[in-house]
């Protein structure tokens, strides 16, 4: 889950990112997951962060709408500068709002139910929180729980829609078991090594409303220190320089 770099900013090929104001920098998770998400005419990025999901969501998509939302407001902030900087300023709506009472906040405006949903989640499930509170916020699942996410899922997510989510395999389990309580089905998952002799260390799943025939894959980040897979290249191709 480490960033892929610490600068104050990371320049993609068609928009830069800008994080020093955001607890969670860019990292390998998030590009994972926005270069392999199903998208549509509406998506929701929850947990928006940098903005970075909403923007590659945009870019992959261009006649979808799409709204990222955030609890951190500085985040938001910084979002909101790096999406108008960007070509798709026009097509993605930023909100500092808590989906798990979005029935009383402006979020209830934007485009509900969506067709397609995404997150890059909390995921220290039962580790002391970090000092910096921001950190906290956007890394432990106090801030929202895999049952609160789940539940906000199905209550914001189209009948024929799909919610697309990248995990550490640790927290696997308890993901799909939340995603069963609220009535989620997993149609698609792959799992993601670092290298090809290592075990996964991260899966990306997808999850619908119906059951489908359970699609599995596998991908390897590295074959070897520094160097990229052609399965991650062929995946990333259109964000990175």
């Amino acid at each position: 889950m480490c960033p892929i770099m610490a600068n104050d900013y990371f320049q993609f090929r068609h928009f830069t990112i800008y994080q020093g104001r955001c607890a969670m920098k860019v990292g390998t998770d998030g590009t994972l997951l926005g270069a392999w998400a199903r998208g549509g005419q509406t998506v929701l990025d929850i947990g928006t962060g940098t903005g970075l999901i909403a923007l590659m969501m945009a870019q992959r998509f261009p006649e979808a709408q799409v709204v990222g939302v955030d609890v951190d407001p500085k985040a938001v902030a910084q979002a909101r500068e790096n999406v108008a900087a960007s070509p798709f300023a026009s097509r993605i709506q930023l909100l500092n709002a808590d989906i798990r009472t979005h029935h009383h906040s402006p979020f209830t405006l934007h485009h509900s139910p969506f067709t397609t949903i995404v997150s890059n989640p909390p995921y220290f499930v039962d580790s002391l929180a970090c000092p910096d509170g921001q950190r906290t916020l956007a890394r432990h699942t106090a801030s929202l729980s895999y049952r609160e996410l789940m539940q906000a899922v199905c209550r914001l997510l189209a009948d024929d829609g799909e919610f697309s989510v990248i995990i550490p395999f640790d927290c696997k389990a308890r993901m799909e078991d939340e995603a069963a309580l609220a009535g989620l089905f997993k149609v698609r998952e792959c799992a993601v090594k670092t290298t090809p002799r290592k075990q996964p260390r991260r899966y990306l799943m997808a999850f619908r409303k119906h059951p489908a025939e359970l699609e599995l894959t596998e991908g390897v980040i590295e074959t070897s220190p520094n160097v990229r897979s052609s399965w991650y290249q062929e995946l990333t191709k259109d964000f990175y320089l």
